[in-house]
């Protein structure tokens, strides 16, 4: 049984017989009463109570005809779904926590204002974390900071970030040679801002003396204020926090301070939902920094 049988099948009862059905369908006769024979002899009971040229419904056939009426209708509903360029439905997101915490409001609550019938739902996560979501079909999308292996993803650049390293505001500058912190606060493995800071200190022949990982930026930050170490951040995270006057922000060199958020999804898995999102990333002023700039060292 598949839907051309149930087309066929309420077209018969709709019309009264299978001569109206056959021309309604454009379809011959002898096709439509072959396939409502198949379908009977596919459910093993008679749909029809015939009488010479006349059809009746059996009680079998008044049971089969609800679940072909709702069946067709959720079947055009799908089709009209897929078709429908008009975001509509739930909205599975992933992203750096950096990026949820200063970028994203603005931006979702943009979408949800012009797309009302879609539903927003949000997780975040490391890239890792977040491109192995989207291979299980668990994510729609995610911002993420770099790719493991691009050849599964399409992507568009959503904005551009400046790491910076921050310190506690009496720490002296950090030179090319000394000066680095002794203690570093990070994320769990897989961070690229933890990989990147790892990197820095590997550039200059150095080693930190201890690696303190932490869940929150915010965490971090109150360590950073409390002297207890170092951590590296986009610049953007230091406008949410309320004692950044107390940090010293250090800037890396040229060439490693700009890190790039990007939007991907699994390759040809685009869809309407993604098309409004990268619409609106696309539009002016979307990847400016937020907030102002403050006075930094170089690192």
């Amino acid at each position: 049984m598949d839907l051309s049988d149930l087309r066929i099948f309420s077209a018969v009862v709709r019309e009264g017989g299978v001569t109206r059905a056959a021309r309604r369908l454009h379809r011959v006769q002898s096709n439509v009463t072959t396939r409502i024979r198949q379908l009977e002899d596919d459910l093993e009971v008679p749909l029809f109570i015939r009488e010479g040229k006349r059809l009746h419904l059996a009680p079998a056939g008044q049971i089969l005809l609800d679940y072909a009426d709702r069946l067709l209708a959720l079947a055009e509903e799908a089709q009209s779904a897929v078709q429908d360029a008009q975001p509509r439905g739930v909205f599975r997101l992933g992203s750096l926590e950096s990026t949820a915490a200063v970028r994203l409001p603005a931006i979702l609550t943009e979408y949800s204002k012009r797309y009302p019938q879609v539903t927003l739902e949000l997780r975040t996560g490391n890239p890792t974390q977040l491109a192995a979501a989207i291979i299980a079909g668990e994510l729609d999308a995610a911002f993420v900071a770099e790719l493991a292996a691009e050849a599964q993803f399409d992507e568009i650049v959503a904005f551009e970030e400046e790491p910076v390293i921050v310190t506690v505001a009496d720490h002296p500058p950090i030179g090319i040679k000394g000066g680095a912190p002794k203690t570093i606060l990070v994320f769990e493995h897989g961070c690229p801002h933890r990989k990147l800071l790892e990197g820095w200190y590997a550039s200059r022949r150095e080693m930190p003396e201890r690696t303190l990982e932490l869940g929150s930026y915010h965490a971090m930050l109150g360590c950073v204020v409390a002297g207890m170490g170092a951590a590296l951040l986009p610049r953007s995270v230091l406008s949410t926090f309320p004692e950044s006057k107390r940090l010293a922000v250090h800037t890396l060199p040229p060439g490693e301070d700009i890190a790039r958020t990007v939007l991907i999804w699994r390759k040809g898995a685009g869809s309407p939902k993604i098309d409004a999102l990268a619409k609106i990333l696309s539009e002016p002023n979307r990847r400016a920094q937020p907030g102002p700039r403050r006075k930094t060292r170089p690192a």
